[in-house]
């Protein structure tokens, strides 16, 4: 196909050396595993001898005889890595879940190694000696502590090259409407993503020449020679109104050697973020919505509310006390501010919060806070900035009014308005109204897009576990101790 390329096209743009160093950088990866295993390994062993917390035997046998053990240990957890797909990481993995993983799929991996090792190596040449369970146990914790911290070590060493722009894969964007413009502009300020724009392909009509300075190279039509000339290895398809006729076209066009295609989900595919085959005698059905929340889950995130709010207003109440005071010293009125809410089913609630205004802040009527708003205190201004004001609200969990992860609850003058420009607004009234939330967590608070928190807001509504209510809440904590809340006013 190279013979058939136009002179224009800009052959051998990219070498070989990205696709080297990404090698090479997976490579370090499966060694960092293999390495922190067999020093957690090692110090499970000494630590048997050393520390206190189980029976210190008064010898043990010679670390040679544990060899074995330490190889069908090592084995075990990267085969389980592997077959995870913990060695295919999204680019953008959350710390959280990566943790989670780790610790259970050792934890997985570490049983495995202690069922069957006498079973593999009873009466060969690798006769196994006792695998006591303090070593055991001792093995599981420094496995995890080691390799949790080995990838974090790794993660961050991938993100400064990507940064720095050594490792990044040639990217071509296909489109030229706000979809186009907008992943242009997440991926432009997010080079830890790894990316390089090289140009952005029309489809329709060439309207202009560039988008936010990346160039438009070229046609559809073009596409083939574009991503040989070029050294494409990553093609976003940015037609969300795109027919499907259409759709299938642009694929073909783009099926070039190992070029990865992404598509921009349409509206349907929005809608049915987590599509799922049910069978109906034999027929298949696609469900598009099945709410998350509902039986027994209802309890178990109610037993998580109360349990948290309780917890919550033990260990903070002097602090709470103290900030009452701090509230009081500084400007007249009341301590807490009661302010009517749109909760479950769109029914009102008298939400509680700090005082972070000065007294008749609104008397002219409400309005959104914006980034240095007059009418905000300084002890004000802080607590908003680490969500403190929100405290309180433990007291709303506690009732029953809210939760303590879920939809942020919106005044009813504005609940009037955003429901009627907004598809699918009240849906998210099918919840309890949370402290944090999934929009939250994600920069979308403050004077941020409605439609955006919308559309995250529903994410979370159709797609509810145990798990993700606990990650946000680690995130919204580690935010707040690292005061990284987003658009906090």
């Amino acid at each position: 196909m190279a013979g058939d390329t136009p002179a224009r096209y800009p052959l051998g743009l990219a070498s070989r050396r990205p696709e080297r160093i990404r090698a090479v950088v997976n490579a370090l990866l499966y060694a960092s595993d293999i390495i922190m295993l067999v020093f957690g390994f090692v110090l499970g062993y000494t630590a048997r001898m050393v520390l206190p917390f189980f029976p210190v035997p008064p010898s043990q046998p010679e670390f040679s005889r544990y060899v074995p053990t330490l190889v069908l240990h090592v084995g075990t957890i990267v085969t389980l890595f592997y077959l995870s797909r913990m060695y295919h990481q999204p680019r953008a993995t959350s710390r959280i879940d990566q943790f989670r993983n780790v610790v259970g799929l050792v934890t997985i991996g570490a049983l495995i190694v202690s069922g069957v090792q006498e079973l593999l190596f009873k009466n060969t040449f690798f006769d196994p000696v006792d695998y006591p369970r303090s070593m055991f146990f001792y093995v599981w914790f420094f496995s995890i502590v080691l390799v949790a911290a080995g990838r974090e070590t790794h993660r961050a060493l991938r993100r400064q090259l990507r940064e720095r722009g050594i490792e990044r894969e040639n990217l071509l964007i296909v489109g030229m409407g706000k979809i186009a413009r907008d992943i242009t502009r997440k991926i432009k300020h997010s080079p830890e993503l790894g990316y390089r724009i090289v140009g952005i392909v029309s489809v329709r009509q060439r309207q202009r020449n560039h988008i936010l300075g990346i160039p438009v190279i070229g046609d559809h039509h073009e596409l083939p020679y574009l991503i040989d000339a070029y050294s494409v290895e990553q093609v976003i398809i940015a037609l969300p109104d795109a027919q499907r006729n259409e759709l299938v076209d642009l694929i073909t066009l783009c099926r070039r050697g190992r070029v990865d295609i992404k598509i921009y989900p349409d509206i349907f595919a929005y809608m049915a973020r987590d599509l799922s085959v049910d069978d109906l005698g034999g027929l298949p059905l696609l469900t598009v919505r099945d709410i998350a929340l509902r039986g027994w889950k209802l309890s178990l995130k109610r037993w998580l509310d109360v349990v948290g709010a309780l917890t919550g207003l033990i260990l903070l109440s002097p602090l709470m006390l103290l900030t009452a005071l701090l509230i009081r010293l500084e400007s007249p009125g009341p301590i807490f501010y009661t302010q009517e809410r749109m909760g479950l089913d769109g029914r009102p609630f008298q939400m509680i919060k700090f005082r972070t205004m000065y007294q008749d802040a609104e008397a002219a009527g409400p309005g959104w806070t914006v980034e240095n708003d007059p009418r905000v205190t300084r002890i004000g201004r802080f607590m908003r900035r680490t969500s403190w004001d929100e405290l309180p609200q433990l007291v709303n969990v506690l009732l029953g009014e809210m939760s303590l992860v879920g939809p942020r609850p919106e005044r009813p003058v504005y609940v009037q308005q955003f429901r009627e420009r907004i598809p699918r607004y009240m849906e998210r009234h099918r919840e309890k109204a949370g402290m944090t939330g999934w929009a939250q967590i994600n920069g979308l608070r403050g004077d941020t897009s409605i439609e955006e928190r919308t559309a995250f807001d529903l994410w979370y509504v159709e797609n509810w576990s145990l798990w993700l209510d606990i990650k946000i809440i680690i995130r919204t904590l580690i935010s707040i101790v690292l005061r990284r809340a987003e658009n906090a006013y």
